[in-house]
C-alpha cells in the first residue's frame, strides 16, 4: 500500500495537521465513446456472465445497479476494493468511464506496476468489447446505433441493427 501525505507538514506527526492516508494500490480509470444509444448499455454491462470472463478472477457484488447508467460493485476475490461502469450520455451515444479501486489480496502483492497494467488491459477490453457490441453494423459517419434519426428512422434499422 502506498501512503500520501495529506498535508504539508511530514507524514505522522501525530499533531493532526498532516497524517498520513492510504492510496490504493490498484487505481484504474478509463473512458471509451460509445456511439449507441445509452438506453442499449444495460443488456450487456448487466449480463452477469461477462462479468466472469472480463474479470476472471474477482467475485462481484453489486452495490448499486443503475441500469443504463451503469453499475457499481464491491470487488472480493483477487483484489479488495470498489469497481464501476458510469455511462454519461454525450451527443448521440454515451462515454463508457470505468473505474476501479482497489488493493491486492495478501497472497497476490508484489508488483504493482504490473497489476494496475493487467487491470488496465482487462478494462479496455471489457469497453472495446462492449463498443463493438452495441455499435456492430454502424458504419463510420453513421448516427449511433439505437437512436432515432431525424427523419424517424432508427438508424440500426438502416445499418443491421444491433
Amino acid at each position: 500500500m502506498t501512503v500520501t501525505a495529506a498535508r504539508h507538514g511530514g507524514v505522522g506527526t501525530g499533531d493532526g495537521v498532516c497524517e498520513a492516508r492510504p492510496v490504493n494500490s490498484v487505481q484504474v480509470a478509463d473512458e471509451t465513446f460509445v456511439a449507441a444509444s445509452p438506453g442499449s448499455v444495460a443488456a450487456v454491462v448487466g449480463d452477469l456472465r461477462r462479468w466472469s470472463r472480463w474479470w476472471p478472477d474477482l467475485r462481484l457484488e453489486v452495490v448499486e445497479d443503475r441500469a443504463e447508467q451503469g453499475v457499481r460493485w464491491r470487488v472480493g476475490g483477487a483484489l479488495t476494493g470498489t469497481m464501476e461502469i458510469w455511462c454519461q450520455p454525450l451527443l448521440d451515444g454515451f462515454v463508457l468511464h470505468y473505474f476501479l479501486h482497489a488493493e491486492p489480496a495478501a497472497d497476490e502483492r508484489g508488483r504493482p506496476g504490473a497489476e494496475n497494467h493487467r487491470r488496465r488491459v482487462a478494462g479496455r477490453r471489457m469497453s472495446t468489447e462492449v463498443k463493438r457490441r452495441l455499435e456492430a453494423g454502424r458504419a463510420a459517419g453513421d448516427p449511433a446505433a439505437g437512436v432515432a434519426r431525424a427523419d424517424g428512422a432508427d438508424a440500426a434499422a438502416t445499418t443491421g441493427g444491433v
